[in-house]
């Protein structure tokens, strides 16, 4: 599968970009409704849609010439009547919220094409093109209204988007690379397809952008074309290590205490000293056929570039020092 289209190298953060991550009861002229008991409507509502709907998965299964391999949602009635639903297509999975830990939502993607390609940390940046709809609960969810798309790719910071995307987009695979035109596209080959079906609390929740009703259950189509490790704040530590509960969330780890995640921190440890000037960088070249560099267990890869002229790759890592041998990372260890 191939795709060509001209790339944006800014980031997008319009309408798929966190508003904030907390209720804002300033701005609601009613409280927000209690996060568990909106969890289980949500639900509701997104499973009664893919109950109901179907994807244009035969355009899939058989793809006539010139496809573009885009998603397109109907309602299974008439014609229609004897189509595959959703609910008998999409993955699922258990996501916590993120403001309200005891509430959860049994959580739907779909995989139309898996790529072959690497597959995004929550914490890294996506390149990809997309629509975002609504149900539209006026007409009883048998469909959804666009609010947002880019028909272009785009570049998306995962820490900075809706969780629910985040959720979909880490079960998908990237292309396995691209191929310069002369006319200034670039031709995409086996990226990801898919679609997430996002229950409010995973999305906009209370506080939607304008022309968004509130509680709005999402859908999100997409082409994950591209993914890179994040590292928000440029102190040379991937965010994905910056994550160091393990719970899939970089906003609660703080080691200094100071109010920023580490994520966004580039004094982790608090100590006056940058986190950068606190780890070791390295560039290893391997030549074509050579053999890549056999890793430390406290360094990891950071980025790897092949140029296509001399096709020697160039891989850079990052090695976590421990000076005094305590078992923690000087970035991480005030006392160093």
């Amino acid at each position: 599968m191939k795709k060509a289209c001209h790339v944006f190298t800014v980031m997008g953060f319009i309408f798929l970009s966190v508003l904030s991550c907390k209720d804002d009861d300033s701005v609601d002229a009613i409280p927000p409704r209690d996060r568990g008991e909106e969890a289980l409507d949500s639900t509701i509502e997104i499973e009664t849609y893919l109950a109901t709907h179907f994807y244009n998965y035969e355009e899939f299964d058989n793809p006539p010439v010139d496809f573009n391999f885009r998603i397109k949602f109907d309602t299974i009635a008439g014609e229609n009547a004897s189509k595959t639903p959703l609910s008998d297509q999409v993955s699922s999975k258990t996501v916590t919220d993120r403001v309200d830990e005891t509430a959860t939502y049994t959580f739907y993607y779909l995989t139309a094409v898996a790529g072959q390609g690497a597959s995004p940390n929550f914490p890294d940046v996506t390149t990809i093109t997309y629509e975002g709809t609504y149900l539209n609960n006026e007409t009883g969810y048998n469909n959804s209204s666009v609010f947002d798309s880019s028909v272009v790719p785009v570049r998306f910071d995962l820490t900075g988007v809706v969780p629910g995307l985040t959720e979909a987009l880490i079960e998908m695979n990237a292309s396995t690379g691209y191929i310069s035109n002369s006319d200034g596209t670039v031709t995409f080959e086996n990226y990801g397809v898919g679609a997430v079906f996002i229950p409010s609390g995973l999305g906009y929740y209370s506080a939607p952008p304008p022309g968004i009703p509130v509680y709005s259950q999402l859908i999100f189509s997409f082409q994950l074309y591209g993914t890179e490790l994040g590292d928000q704040e440029g102190d040379t530590v991937p965010s994905i290590y910056e994550d160091l509960n393990g719970d899939g969330n970089v906003f609660n780890d703080d080691t200094d205490e100071d109010g920023l995640p580490n994520y966004a921190d580039v004094d982790d440890d608090g100590d006056g000293r940058l986190t950068k000037n606190e780890v070791e960088e390295n560039i290893y070249i391997v030549l074509e056929g050579g053999v890549n560099p056999i890793l430390a267990e406290n360094e990891v890869e950071r980025k790897r570039e092949t140029d296509r002229e001399t096709m020697t790759t160039t891989i850079t890592t990052t090695t976590f020092t421990d000076i005094n041998a305590n078992g923690i990372p000087d970035y991480l260890d005030a006392e160093i």
